[in-house]
């Protein structure tokens, strides 16, 4: 069995960061450097453990959360390197659910991004240890005692340096153990400084460890790494690390500070995970003990077409073994683990057991999912984690097989790639009759229409980017209908009164039945209520969506003999319709948070572009030398192919982020000609 200080020499640590940082030639440095692999690979050249999918090779960067792990003087290491694309926080955000650390990856060269700084207040909300690491210190022309600066002025003075770089960055000095050693001086402040500015900041969580450095003037480090880990656990102390990928400069020191200064499984703030549902819900402490019973979450589930579908997990709580009987959530029936894995890029090797604080894989269980709690005890069956809030995937495109008769095929690769990425959303647009796929932007569902025809060799057409627009209604308002037909033998015949009520934004759908007396019998109820879903899922003023609508039936008229579930269907539909064109119908549109940066002497044009198509300036910021940061909320509709005319503003320098904010009203004259394509089908 494994025994606690088994535990205790685990360490788990996410890379997150914007794209181009290094995170993967991070990743195959420190492979090398724990000796797990012979040389580090190259993303050039397709050959890095962690990109190992063939699309990522073609587009020499990550668009998968992967799991390496290597062992180096005793200690375990788990690494989740992630894609830094926003379009892919889908498989990045899981990754701070499945370690203690997150460790947000900054490139010297290009500064600090808007995608550093979401992931760093990700990270804090979820209450992740964090540390910084700021690789590419040997690029031409950085100004690294300016860069941390900049890192402090953003993240807080919480944020020092635990080795600072040397010789133009072609070295790295500890700044925490080896004070007063001999050697070439940083090309910054001091040794001293630092390591004086680290134990000040260590101490002050620990008023025993205060007065002694108030007396004697310094601690041996050795004896800090209690106050280090509440210090890191309570966002008091954020390590800031100096790192060359390429030249192998900091590679070491970072193994060191992996080692001796991250937490263990057992100093780590807890998951959050919550026993029950609702508001009922309450927190629930896991414990890091291999000999209690199981938790475990599935934090990534990935569909392949040969190898089939495997669960990654992180185990919180108990020993999993490869027999062991597992339920998922509040399943009924359990499964047995047939194959317990442990991850390597592409590569897995199946081992006996693991322990809290591994993260291992689970292969071929159809009833794994995303999000998904592991246990071996039925009365654990209401404990979940605190869900994630991820972006709302707004952009959509219409998808459809090429070949008649793949409907069914092209629909179930669909539902396998939506249960991989919690940003991708799969709708079906009944007024339309046509499949719907919403992600992130642009590259997200590229990379999902290349992984149709490349993995799973399903060829489709796709009409252009359809905006998520919504109806709402502005006033209460009462909607009727009598459905009646005679068709030689028994007719239809069903009658329905109802009233809506607009409810705040974002509440969703509220049926009531106040039907008395029985003037709709109740066996035809669930078929009136069917009618107003389809109703409001088929939309009346312009084919979307009614949402944030309240509807109450409060009487009807039905026949002995005529009255069928259809007819009430058709009369609830049409009673619906009534109503909201009575309602002072609205259509609402997506509003996206934008986040810019670009040239400095590009601002003027980007913001008036940005007016020209309905958005506002909500604030800007400074981001690496000579670039600044526009934010700015966007009607969504006004964003298509935004990127070409960033590029030839810019010169092809400026980049962009979006993210889901609200839904706001359409201008009078846009909802005219949405209204003006669409008329509701009459089905008599």
């Amino acid at each position: 069995m494994a025994t606690h200080r088994d535990i205790a020499a685990r360490r788990t640590l996410a890379l997150v960061g914007p794209s181009a940082a290094g995170k993967t030639s991070l990743v195959e440095a420190l492979l090398w450097k724990a000796g797990a692999i012979g040389a580090p690979g190259s993303v050039e050249r397709g050959s890095t453990v962690s990109d190992h999918d063939p699309l990522e090779k073609r587009a020499l960067r990550s668009l998968n959360a992967s799991i390496v792990h290597f062992e180096h003087k005793g200690i375990t290491s788990h690494l989740i390197d992630t894609p830094g694309a926003p379009d892919f926080l889908g498989q990045s955000l899981p990754a701070l659910e499945a370690v203690e650390t997150a460790a947000i990856v900054i490139n010297a060269g290009t500064g600090i991004e808007p995608m550093a700084v979401r992931m760093m207040e990700w990270a804090q909300q979820r209450e992740r240890d964090r540390i910084i690491v700021v690789n590419k210190i040997d690029s031409q022309g950085v100004n690294l005692e300016q860069l941390l600066a900049q890192i402090q002025d953003t993240f807080g003075r919480e944020c020092l340096p635990v080795n600072l770089p040397s010789q133009k960055g072609e070295a790295v000095i500890d700044c925490f153990y080896n004070v007063g050693t001999d050697g070439p001086p940083p090309d910054f402040s001091s040794v001293e400084a630092a390591h004086r500015a680290l134990v000040e900041q260590v101490v002050e969580v620990d008023a025993e460890f205060t007065e002694r450095y108030l007396n004697d003037g310094d601690v041996d480090p050795a004896e800090l790494h209690a106050p280090l880990e509440q210090a890191m656990r309570e966002g008091h102390l954020i390590p800031v690390c100096f790192v060359s990928a390429r030249t192998g400069a900091g590679v070491a020191e970072l193994l060191d500070v992996i080692e001796k200064l991250l937490p263990d499984p057992t100093e780590s703030n807890p998951p959050a995970f919550l026993e029950g549902e609702g508001d009922a819900a309450k927190p629930y402490q896991a414990h890091v003990d291999p000999d209690k019973h199981v938790l475990a979450h599935v934090f990534k589930v990935t569909q392949d077409p040969y190898v089939g579908k495997m669960g990654v997990i992180r185990v919180h709580q108990g020993t999993l073994t490869k027999d062991s009987q597992l339920y998922v959530g509040d399943g009924r029936r359990p499964f047995k683990v047939g194959h317990l894995f442990m991850m390597q890029g592409k590569e897995v090797k199946e081992v006996a057991k693991a322990v809290p604080g591994d993260i291992c894989a689970i292969a071929k269980v159809e009833e794994l999912h995303f999000d998904a709690v592991l246990h071996d005890a039925a009365e654990d069956s209401h404990i979940h984690l605190k869900p994630l809030e991820f972006p709302y995937p707004v952009h959509g495109l219409a998808i459809e097989p090429k070949r008649r008769g793949d409907e069914q095929r092209l629909h179930d690769i669909l539902q396998k790639l939506v249960s991989e990425d919690p940003c991708l959303r799969l709708e079906h647009v009944s007024s339309t009759n046509e499949s719907v796929i919403y992600g992130l932007g642009e590259l997200h569902l590229k990379t999902l229409l290349d992984r149709l025809t490349e993995v799973h060799r399903c060829e489709v057409n796709t009409r252009p980017p359809r905006i998520a627009y919504r109806e709402t209604i502005s006033l209460p308002a009462e909607g009727h209908h009598r459905h009646k037909k005679q068709t030689g033998g028994a007719g239809q015949f069903g009658e329905v009164f109802l009233r809506i009520e607009p409810l705040p934004r974002g509440t969703g759908f509220q049926f009531v039945d106040e039907v008395k007396g029985g003037a709709i019998p109740h066996n035809f109820m669930p078929a009136v209520e069917k009618g107003v879903h389809a109703a409001m899922e088929a939309g009346v003023v312009a084919g979307y969506p009614v949402v944030d609508v309240k509807v109450v039936v409060y009487d009807g008229k039905s026949h002995t003999v005529d009255s069928k579930e259809i007819a009430f269907v058709t009369a609830a539909k049409k009673a619906l319709q009534a109503a909201v064109q009575a309602a002072r119908p609205v259509v609402l549109e997506p509003i996206v948070n934008v986040e810019i940066a670009a040239p400095e002497q590009n601002m003027g044009d980007i913001t008036g572009d940005l007016a020209s198509r309905r958005g506002q300036v909500s604030g800007t910021g400074s981001s690496a030398a000579g670039a600044l940061t526009v934010m700015a909320l966007v009607p969504l509709s006004e964003l298509a192919s935004y990127q070409s005319r960033l590029n030839s503003l810019t010169g092809g320098q400026g980049r962009y982020t979006i993210e889901f904010s609200h839904y706001e009203p359409v201008p009078p004259t846009v909802q005219a000609q949405l209204a003006s394509k669409y008329q509701i089908k009459d089905e008599g």
